[in-house]
């Protein structure tokens, strides 16, 4: 038995190593295109051609790869075929393609995928079982996601979490932890560029404060559901009207340039680091959060890559610095809670993200991080950005669970 776990810790490490070395590599690339793009302008008009390569990349090479974090999550419930290779580069190129052209989308998604694809291919060179394979999956997801964000103990919760909703597994948290540190600390030995948010400062804790994170966590929790629905929404209007696969991001591409130039300001395209620290220091406009609801929706909705987490981020932070004008609480505080519940709740991940904004932003705000994300994790609904999540057990039924507890 201890043989066995001993060969799971050092499988673990490999796949920190791989997911944190695809993770640098990604990071490094994907700064070098943003900056390419913000000096070149006129690239933007070109989303609609990144878009047809996107679209016949996936089509012609890897349909069953177009599930993205979904195929993941599939093969973790019901293990069947060893995710495809190819499935780590096509997301990378699929979202440098994204960012470089100007879609609005993420980066911590197209981590995720990389590490689990890397992960599984360990599968083939050694001989493992079912729950090994299982494990190694978590692993890999949690460790792309820790290196991505720079948030190690976050990025093992999170591939325990993500799996399914209602019940936190803990059979590979040992696995998680080694993965996500070793993917960490590769990270940053390979010098990635990790984007620095905040600070929140002091804190000082008071029962209307709590009461106002409740209220702020409500918000956020209705953020990220009216954003699900709207992503949701585009996703079957271009199933309803464009047939062919290659032509759905071909077509969200011309709304998108559309629709930048028609808001005019071009601060919603790409990642948009500069306006979430922008958030931590004065109050946002309530337009801000809404831009880049449709802008990402209509981004990956209609087949572009590179994931939610920083639009969500952005939503987060930008609705809480909104929230600053009207709740007792610093702006740089509620744009911390807002940056990790909206994600969290949008993700069905609440402990991974209450633990994320504690290592980025500081463990003195703990309190108030688990308060907001539980709220918004429970207000948000069930519907997820991430498809083949479990529903171990409704929100509903958490919640009686908790209270008859009491």
């Amino acid at each position: 038995m201890m043989g066995l776990q001993f060969k799971r810790l050092i499988l673990s490490a490999c796949v920190g190593v791989m997911a944190g070395a695809a993770a640098a590599v990604f990071l490094i690339t994907l700064n070098a295109a943003t900056l390419w793009r913000e000096s070149h302008p006129w690239l933007i008009w070109l989303l609609p051609l990144g878009g047809a390569v996107i679209g016949f990349g996936y089509y012609r090479y890897g349909r069953e790869s177009e599930k993205g974090t979904g195929l993941i999550l599939e093969q973790i419930h019901d293990p069947s075929n060893i995710l495809p290779l190819r499935m780590a580069p096509m997301v990378l190129l699929g979202t440098l393609l994204t960012h470089l052209f100007g879609g609005s989308a993420g980066r911590e998604g197209t981590a995720v995928q990389m590490g689990a694809t890397l992960a599984d291919q360990l599968n083939r060179l050694v001989k493992t079982t079912a729950d090994d394979r299982k494990a190694l999956l978590i692993a890999g997801a949690g460790a792309g996601f820790s290196a991505a964000i720079g948030a190690p103990l976050a990025g093992a919760l999170f591939g325990l979490e993500v799996i399914q909703v209602g019940r936190l597994r803990l059979f590979a948290l040992a696995e998680c932890l080694v993965a996500s540190f070793v993917a960490f600390y590769v990270c940053r030995i390979l010098g990635a560029p990790h984007s620095v948010f905040g600070p929140v400062g002091d804190v000082s804790y008071s029962a209307l404060g709590f009461v106002a994170v409740f209220g702020a966590g409500l918000v956020f929790g209705l953020a990220a559901n009216v954003f699900m629905c709207f992503t949701h929404f585009i996703e079957l209007l271009q199933k309803k009207f464009v047939k062919h696969p290659v032509l759905k991001p071909v077509v969200g591409g011309v709304l998108l340039v559309g629709l930048y130039h028609l808001e005019g300001s071009f601060r919603f395209v790409g990642l948009g680091i500069s306006e979430i620290q922008s958030y931590f220091a004065s109050a946002a406009s309530l337009a801000d959060p809404v831009y880049k609801t449709i802008f990402t929706g209509l981004t990956v909705g209609s087949g572009f890559k590179g994931g939610e987490f920083i639009p969500l981020v952005f939503i987060g932070s930008g609705l809480g610095s909104a929230l600053s004008v009207v709740l007792p609480l610093s702006v740089a505080m509620l744009s911390a809670l807002g940056f990790a519940a909206v994600f969290g709740a949008a993700a069905n991940t609440p402990l991974a993200c209450a633990v994320m904004a504690c290592e980025i932003f500081g463990w003195n705000i703990a309190p108030y991080a688990f308060l907001a994300c539980v709220v918004a994790y429970f207000v948000s609904g069930h519907l997820g950005i991430y498809k083949n999540q479990k529903i171990v057990r409704s929100k509903r039924d958490q919640l009686l669970w908790v209270f008859r507890r009491k």
